[in-house]
């Protein structure tokens, strides 16, 4: 798929919207070759993000943190304190993968740093995401525009549950669960750094 190293980059925690902008910017300029394609990571700010389905805005009124409606695939989900988001900026048509085998590749990254983690998880035909036993602990949705996927992957590493009690995470019916629950989690960067080694030997193979 490519042999080049992806740039990678830790922002810190970042309010929702100006990074989505940022994204769309980047890949924007990644599809017309005039900026490289990266890896960005961060942790948010609380926030409840939907897709291009939207929300109904009755159930918007009652929710303990602001609503985003966002460009990306996907069913309403929460990003906040304690999640590691993991958003690579890849063009898909240079690279001649197509959504599913990227989306298969970012839930092969989360599974692998896990596995480094000592923690079993798993994929599930037709629920992008990655699951353990206990239940599900990374979330996905993407968005390609002009051959270029952005948006991406949200691991669970340290998130209050009363934010999840609120929805119904991406559509499904399953506990959520996060790292903490299994090991004591690294920090967000050094967790970050090690996720997007994981996703870089992926898209270098």
């Amino acid at each position: 798929m490519g042999s080049r190293d992806l740039i990678y980059s830790w922002l810190g925690r970042q309010a929702y919207e100006p990074l989505w902008q940022m994204l769309s910017a980047r890949a924007g300029a990644v599809g017309k070759g005039a900026d490289e394609e990266i890896v960005f990571c961060c942790e948010h700010e609380a926030v409840y993000t939907t897709g291009r389905r939207g929300v109904d805005n009755r159930l918007e009124e009652l929710l303990p943190a602001a609503v985003v409606k966002s460009d990306r695939g996907g069913e309403m989900t929460f990003h906040g304190p304690g999640q590691l988001m993991l958003y690579p900026i890849i063009h898909l048509k240079n690279r001649q993968l197509g959504v599913k085998q990227y989306v298969h590749l970012l839930e092969v990254s989360c599974i692998a740093l896990l596995r480094e983690l000592g923690i079993t998880a798993e994929s599930r035909c037709g629920f992008p995401g990655v699951w353990t036993a206990e239940g599900k602990i990374a979330a996905l949705g993407v968005r390609v525009s002009g051959g270029v996927a952005y948006h991406g992957m949200a691991l669970n590493v340290d998130v209050d549950e009363k934010w999840f009690a609120a929805i119904n995470p991406c559509g499904l019916q399953s506990k959520v669960v996060s790292l903490s629950s299994f090991i004591e989690p690294l920090a967000l960067p050094e967790l970050a750094s090690r996720w997007s080694d994981h996703f870089n030997r992926l898209m270098s193979q």
